[in-house]
């Protein structure tokens, strides 16, 4: 999609500094011509030997207002047997927020109704995001994903809805600890989510940055955030946390392996991948 779309504000010094370090082949110098691409990604974390998923993608025979994701018919679910995994395997699936990129292989398709993909898992949402999507139908391609792959986990008894801003429900033991912070703005429940294993914190920060432009300039307003003034804020508490520490991130939407470090760069941050 256009840029510009995305990014109303981006202009042509923000594609110069990017480019500095970072390439992108559907960037040119010019934002009006630039298109952007984003991947989405699904994570699975292992502690303690407990199998937990971050994240589920836009999922399979899924009716959607959104035409690229209409209908998908993905490997998904080969993909995660490709590293040793069935869906019996998962013991936990969390959501950093509940918009329909985020929630979709929840489910799946068996003879006409959406039951859990992950049938041994117990489901976290986020108490806000929930009652937020429970309650309004104004943006269609959200509350078809609450209702074909947030609500069959509820009615199924998997989910465990959670008030984030709690630090006794918020915090999940498993092995070291993985837990769910804060991270209002983008949705009004979005969360990252954190993981510790007795070395370096790995952060899913899910959609508080969705493309490498906003670390060159954090301020930058992204045309789908709910709060835009409280997104750029926890995009900035976010980053400067994070930035020249060992502190491993996982973006949903980089393109590529994703993984990487953040940087400090003058006034601003850069991004070091992560080999694959």
């Amino acid at each position: 999609m256009p840029l510009s779309m995305i990014f109303p504000q981006i202009v042509g010094a923000d594609l110069a500094r990017l480019a500095g370090w970072h390439h992108d082949p559907d960037l040119t110098a010019d934002p009006a011509s630039s298109t952007l691409m984003l991947s989405m990604h699904s994570f699975v974390v292992t502690l303690n030997g407990r199998n937990v998923l971050i994240d589920s993608c836009n999922g399979n025979c899924k009716q959607r207002s959104v035409p690229s994701v209409h209908m998908l018919d993905t490997p998904y679910l080969s993909n995660l047997a490709a590293i040793g995994l069935a869906p019996e395997d998962i013991d936990m699936v969390m959501c950093t927020h509940l918009h329909f990129d985020h929630v979709g292989w929840n489910t799946r398709l068996e003879n006409g109704r959406w039951v859990p993909s992950f049938p041994n898992a117990r489901y976290i949402f986020g108490k806000r995001d929930y009652e937020h999507w429970a309650a309004q139908d104004m943006v269609p391609p959200h509350r078809e994903a609450f209702d074909d792959s947030v609500l069959p986990v509820v009615e199924a008894g998997l989910a465990d809805i959670v008030d984030v801003e709690s630090p006794t429900a918020a915090l999940l033991e498993i092995g070291d600890g993985i837990w769910l912070e804060p991270a209002f703005g983008h949705s009004p429940g979005c969360c990252t989510i954190h993981a510790r294993a007795g070395g370096a914190e790995a952060i899913f920060w899910g959609d508080v940055i969705h493309h490498p432009i906003q670390l060159v300039r954090p301020g930058l307003p992204l045309a789908f955030d709910d709060d835009p003034a409280a997104a750029v804020a926890v995009r900035k508490s976010v980053l400067e946390r994070v930035a020249d520490s060992d502190t491993m991130c996982f973006p949903a939407h980089f393109r590529g392996t994703s993984a990487g470090q953040v940087l400090r760069d003058g006034d601003a941050y850069r991004y070091r991948f992560a080999e694959a």
